[in-house]
């Protein structure tokens, strides 16, 4: 006769090989989608790489070949903007949120803030920056599409940024104070230096974020088939030049549209790698 004890153990071993295998086999499908994006990417796009899609700028219409090149440099001219606007914003929330407002009604309103942030459509985001710059401005420009992609970027390193300080252990804020420092001598010589590695994680994240968005630019910077580095004019952006590719009714255009997205996940997996770099060397020191 069969021990139930037996037949239970039995039963919780087969429960268990049998979720164990479709958490493998979800895994495994999220990483096949992936790895068939990225091949499909690779396939369509590789061809249509050249020198001169680094440094050329789009051609006329109808007229095969050109580049990329201003819109690769018009994506780190915006992102670099985006950065100077809102890291200073989502650090200085974040040290707050870590240091000063642990607790509150005002502590309550900012991370309220930083969650709808997170989730806001970057549509929206665009529309936004449209009615507060594009219209007072009365044109487009860079500097709208920074501030829309820093609104983007803000919620990300705020929450990263709370985080990693709170993770700096008291001890050391104690050791601080306990030499004569003051409590923001203490935050900037050493609770930044200590979250420093993850702060620049969130960083890495929001930037990744940020230079794959093309509905905000829609609104904003718009677009340019020329050289641009003027703030106050549009300029060109690589997710606004593969849509416009996308959409036209010419072959080249499209071969193009394909590189430029094969650059545009090549900068992103790399920003993301780089992220993952420092948040694992953090994690070990």
């Amino acid at each position: 006769m069969l021990n139930p004890r037996g037949l239970s153990y039995q039963r919780r071993r087969a429960a268990d090989a049998f979720m164990t295998g479709l958490a493998f086999l979800a895994a495994a499908a999220a990483i096949g989608v992936l790895v068939v994006v990225l091949a499909y990417i690779v396939v369509q796009g590789a061809t249509a790489l050249s020198p001169a899609f680094f440094t050329q700028v789009p051609k006329p219409v109808g007229e095969p070949g050109g580049g990329m090149a201003n819109a690769i440099v018009g994506t780190l001219y915006l992102v670099a903007l985006a950065c100077v606007i809102g890291l200073p914003i989502g650090i200085g929330a974040g040290i707050y949120l870590a240091e000063y407002g642990r607790q509150g009604r005002l502590a309550s309103l900012v991370r309220f803030v930083t969650d709808v942030l997170t989730g806001v459509p970057s549509i929206v985001i665009g529309i936004f920056a449209y009615t507060i710059i594009v219209l007072t401005m009365r044109g487009f420009s860079a500097l709208a599409g920074s501030v829309a992609l820093a609104i983007i970027m803000i919620p990300i390193v705020t929450k990263a940024a709370e985080e990693i300080i709170r993770l700096v252990p008291n001890d050391v804020r104690e050791a601080s104070l306990a030499v004569g420092a003051t409590r923001s001598q203490t935050i900037i010589r050493v609770v930044l230096p200590s979250a420093g590695g993850g702060i620049l994680t969130g960083v890495m994240l929001a930037i990744a974020r940020a230079a794959g968005e093309t509905a905000p630019l829609l609104f904003t910077a718009f677009g340019n088939r020329f050289w641009n580095l003027d703030p106050t004019k549009p300029i060109a952006a690589m997710p606004l030049q593969i849509f416009n590719y996308a959409i036209s009714p010419y072959e080249d255009w499209h071969a193009q549209a394909w590189a430029g997205a094969l650059v545009l996940v090549a900068l992103v997996l790399i920003t993301s790698v780089t992220a993952r770099f420092f948040a694992r060397r953090t994690h070990n020191v």
